[in-house]
């Protein structure tokens, strides 16, 4: 059976939607393809397929085919004595067959081999790391640590702002010379000379053709692939502008030059879009940042020394020293030293974490005040922070269904605004009445006005950025505050949720057991006496309440005694010898067994039970001697989360597999009216069905591996971090730091960013139905179409970023 691959590839040439949906159907054409998602805000496309039948490069070609590029790096790696061209040839042969390498091209003289790379799938160490496993010495790197694909991105930036420069310095005299003889504040003479027209014309060309050469290439391939994107509007309309006034120009026939309007068309649009890409920079904050904390070199301890190492050398199972105000270099085990660790960039939350022997640190958290030394565990792509990047960037290149409608509206928008544009010539050359002698515009100039102010208004870039901008902010928002959204099909769901079920243990409490009470009655045994006597005898039993007497004893720093005759009795309690005492621990059934009188008031009794508190009754040679009481604790941020959701409007279902008493004491505690008790794990999925049956959306909050079928179950699963993989592999929604009041804050950040989604929908949408309409009437000229174009994608970038400013 073949096994899918998924590559991400940057692509660079798109402008607009339309070019979204070329990428797409050139891919999809492809034999193998399973899937090809394109998104125009990130400017990259997530592609499975099946390698049996396709081949990576066969990928790039069609791309290429397409009129489009994909941005690529540049490594050289130093190779130590190189010099053999058999060895030259084999390494050649290695970096041919790797993954994401475009070219190698080995320098025997420099003993250097060239590697231009698609940093998406392979990077500089990745490549090192090749060379070096096939026997060869890579002493160095260069070229390699940069973040290519950023690079690629400024280099495009700073083109565009060069050739805005330009059109800026030709335009703004041309227009100014236009505008002041229109206006008669140069004289008749000068304004009208033969060379006037001329003077414009060499002002007009450089723009036209230079500043505007990438409309047309763009325009030209759009065709070519039978499609038309934003670049056939532009070219369009600034060389019907830029043709009219030729002939003028050169004397055949008499009029006037509308050569400002087609420099101007072009400039503004330019202006437009490199804000635009400004913009979208902008909309990738997050996970640049994310990117920022991950170190670039760690301390290695062996054989008594240390030695600073990068981080990709760094090897499972190798012992790290972390000085205090360090990052930790990779997710580890404490295995000497005691401090307090930052872990904010992780979970959001500002307080640092006691950290000791056998605790778990993170890769890129902050140990703020002892060395520590610790044991690698995760390294390389296997980290939290690496994993959490991962998923970010998957949810930025994903697709939202909301999206879809635009989709479809894009595929059809240039060719129905070409058509539109060609009804508005003919209407007004052939059924609007003549213009004036006094208006100074003839019938011809006037219907081609209006026809180039239509071409040159409508825009379907903001229809192609309405979603993805939001999405990419949406989900950075949510990473820096520690949600991860795996999708923006996920972001979009959270918003339609009206039911959220909530699993007790782990969830709601902490899952851990804890002592809460400890009361003797007996007087020749006390507390401490009571608690060292249930613990010494639950030493030897595998009950998860046992452990937590063990743990309370060690919290008292009492020793335990060795147990002689142990039996257990199930679903009721243990019985042992002490240093010959009989000792039995139990619930009331254990206690009736041995008939032993419980002498705690009912009552008392009564009230830790509503507490939703385990009891463990303790007999000492058939006496009764005291009583332990064990409760999963409630954690501290449950009511809070709880009682903000109730106040959001969500119906909260609590449901846990104890019985119905201890489920409805802790519902109580937390605010929850509904309580599905008693339902064992492979029920879970049943109990969320049974729910979907009634028309409720369901979101399931869970952290252990009996929830998984749950949270895949639920129309969106939300997965603790404090959780177990297999959850959160399940989860479309994972919180990293296991704090509860995060479920509101997604929840919120997803309202939030469906309804800029929505703004930014209707905008695109009644930007055009509104402006080309008045375009097509007369009621906008071409230079004010050419600015309304350029700004509209910008306001959509732009009402997308405000999302970076809502508090959660």
């Amino acid at each position: 059976m073949a096994t899918s691959r998924q590559i991400v590839l940057p692509i660079t040439g798109m402008t607009c939607a339309n070019c979204v949906a070329t990428v797409e159907r050139s891919i999809k054409k492809l034999p193998g393809i399973e899937s090809g998602v394109v998104n125009l805000a990130n400017e990259r496309a997530t592609i499975i397929y099946d390698p049996n039948l396709l081949g990576f490069y066969e990928i790039i070609n069609k791309i290429e085919k397409a009129g489009y590029g994909v941005a690529a790096g540049e490594a050289n790696l130093k190779v130590k004595k190189l010099s053999d061209p058999a060895d030259a040839a084999v390494l050649e042969k290695l970096f041919a067959k790797t993954d994401g390498v475009l070219l190698a091209n080995a320098n025997l003289n420099t003993e250097t081999i060239q590697v231009r790379y698609v940093p998406t799938i392979v990077s500089p160490s990745e490549l090192r790391k090749a060379a070096t496993s096939a026997g060869f010495e890579v002493r160095e790197e260069t070229k390699g640590g940069e973040d290519v694909e950023a690079k690629e991105r400024e280099r495009e930036i700073s083109h565009q702002r060069n050739l805005l420069l330009e059109g800026l310095a030709f335009t703004i005299p041309l227009f100014t010379l236009s505008m002041l003889r229109d206006f008669g504040f140069i004289p008749h003479t000068i304004g009208h000379a033969w060379w006037m027209n001329w003077l414009l014309l060499l002002l007009a060309t450089p723009v036209q053709f230079h500043v505007g050469w990438q409309y047309y290439v763009g325009a030209f391939k759009s065709l070519r692939n039978r499609s038309a994107n934003m670049d056939v509007l532009v070219a369009i309309g600034s060389s019907a502008a830029y043709l009219y006034s030729l002939p003028i120009v050169f004397g055949i026939i008499e009029g006037h030059v509308y050569l400002e309007t087609a420099a101007v068309i072009i400039t503004l649009i330019k202006l437009g879009k490199y804000l635009e890409a400004r913009a979208k920079g902008s909309t990738s904050e997050a996970i640049k940042k994310l990117m920022a904390l991950q170190v670039k070199t760690a301390r290695l301890l062996k054989n008594g020394k240390e030695t600073d190492i990068p981080i990709e050398e760094v090897k499972k199972g190798d012992v790290l020293l972390i000085r205090p105000g360090q990052k930790i270099p990779v997710d580890g085990v404490v295995l000497e030293g005691r401090t307090s660790v930052d872990e904010s960039m992780l979970t959001g939350e500002p307080l640092p974490v006691e950290k000791t022997k056998g605790d778990k640190v993170t890769g890129s958290t902050i140990n703020r005040n002892g060395a520590i030394q610790i044991e690698a565990v995760n390294v390389g792509k296997d980290t939290v922070l690496a994993q959490i990047i991962k998923l970010v960037e998957e949810a930025q290149g994903s697709k939202a269904p909301i999206q879809q409608l635009a989709d479809k509206v894009a595929a059809y928008f240039v060719p129905a605004v070409v058509v539109i544009a060609l009804v508005t010539f003919l209407v007004w050359m052939f059924l609007v009445p003549a213009p004036t002698p006094a208006s100074g515009i003839d019938v011809f100039t006037r219907a081609l006005i209006n026809a180039v102010a239509v071409v040159v208004v409508a825009c379907p870039c903001a229809m192609g950025l309405a979603t993805p901008t939001a999405i990419m902010v949406g989900t950075g928002k949510g990473a820096q505050s520690g949600i991860l959204f795996r999708s923006g099909e996920a972001l979009e769901m959270a918003k339609k949720i009206d039911t959220i079920v909530m699993d007790k243990t782990g969830t709601i409490t902490r899952g851990q057991p804890v002592v809460t009470d400890v009361k003797a009655v007996e007087k020749n045994i006390a507390e401490n006496g009571l608690v060292q006597l249930a613990a010494s005898l639950e030493r030897y039993s595998e009950h998860p309440l046992g452990e937590a007497i063990i743990a309370e004893a060690g919290n008292r720093d009492l020793k335990l005694n060795d147990v002689k005759a142990f039996t257990s009795f199930p679903g009721e309690g243990i019985l042992g010898k002490i240093m010959e005492v009989e000792v039995a621990i139990g619930n009331e059934k254990m206690m009736e067994r041995f008939k032993v009188t419980v002498s705690i008031p009912t009552k008392v009794i009564e009230k830790m039970q509503d507490e939703a508190k385990t009891l463990l009754h303790v007999a000492v040679n058939g006496k009764y001697a005291g009583l332990i009481t064990v409760a999963d604790m409630i954690k501290e941020s449950a009511k809070n989360t709880v009682d903000k959701l109730n106040k959001m409007g969500y119906q909260i279902v609590l449901l846990t597999g104890d019985n119905e008493n201890t489920a409805k004491a802790i519902a109580r505690q937390v605010g929850i009216n509904q309580v599905l008790a008693g339902v064992m794990p492979s029920g879970k999925a049943e109990a969320i069905k049974e729910l979907q049956s009634h028309g409720h959306r369901v979101a399931m909050v869970g952290d252990g591996v009996n929830d998984a079928p749950a949270l895949a179950q639920s129309d969106l699963g939300i997965a603790v971090g404090t959780g177990t993989d297999i959850a959160m592999a399940a989860a479309p929604v994972t919180l990293i730091s296991g704090d509860l009041e995060n479920i509101p804050r997604a929840l919120q950040l997803s309202k939030e960013t469906v309804r800029t989604i929505k703004q930014n929908l209707f905008w695109a949408f009644f930007y055009n139905i509104i402006l080309i309409p008045l375009a097509a009437i007369g009621m906008l000229n071409p230079m004010l179409s050419a600015a309304a174009m350029a700004f509209s994608s910008v306001f959509v970038v732009t009402n997308s970023l405000r999302l970076k400013r809502v508090k959660l």
